[in-house]
């Protein structure tokens, strides 16, 4: 929700940006290569490995990182179910997932198991086996249907 000004090497990676010159670390490296998905953040919304994009793409553009889904004392639905249902374990790969998780449900993503498993494709855990964050998706796409 900040505008933020950048002067410095145009090719720099998002992620170096977001934890080095704005201190924001919520955003996690895995890779560095755009294979694992633990760096996603949203750039205008859609998902993204923020290890593969250069700052000079940036320009006007609006980026999310986990910073801006909600605080410890004030969780939003999704983190709170990835909490209740057991969906982060060592935490490597909770921001990314977290994003993705968010975009698919901004999008009016189902919370059919198969749906969500196809949107989090690109993002690994090496933990869990996957079936916890399913079900916290799961959880978080029911109470905002009750929401809504």
């Amino acid at each position: 929700g900040k505008k933020r000004r950048f002067k410095g090497n145009l090719f720099k990676r998002l992620i170096d940006l977001l934890r080095e010159d704005l201190k924001l670390t919520g955003t996690k490296e895995g890779c560095g290569e755009g294979e694992c998905g633990a760096c996603t953040v949203l750039l205008e919304g859609k998902p993204v490995n923020s290890c593969l994009v250069p700052v000079c793409q940036l320009e006007g553009a609006k980026v999310e990182t986990i910073e801006s889904l909600g605080a410890p004392e004030d969780l939003n639905t999704l983190q709170q179910a990835f909490l209740d249902k057991g969906g982060a374990q060592c935490g490597a790969c909770t921001p990314g997932m977290l994003m993705t998780a968010t975009s698919h449900l901004r999008e009016g993503g189902s919370a059919k198991p198969e749906d969500i498993r196809t949107a989090l494709a690109g993002n690994l855990c090496r933990c869990t086996g996957y079936q916890p964050i399913v079900d916290s998706v799961i959880e978080a796409a029911k109470k905002k249907r009750k929401m809504e």
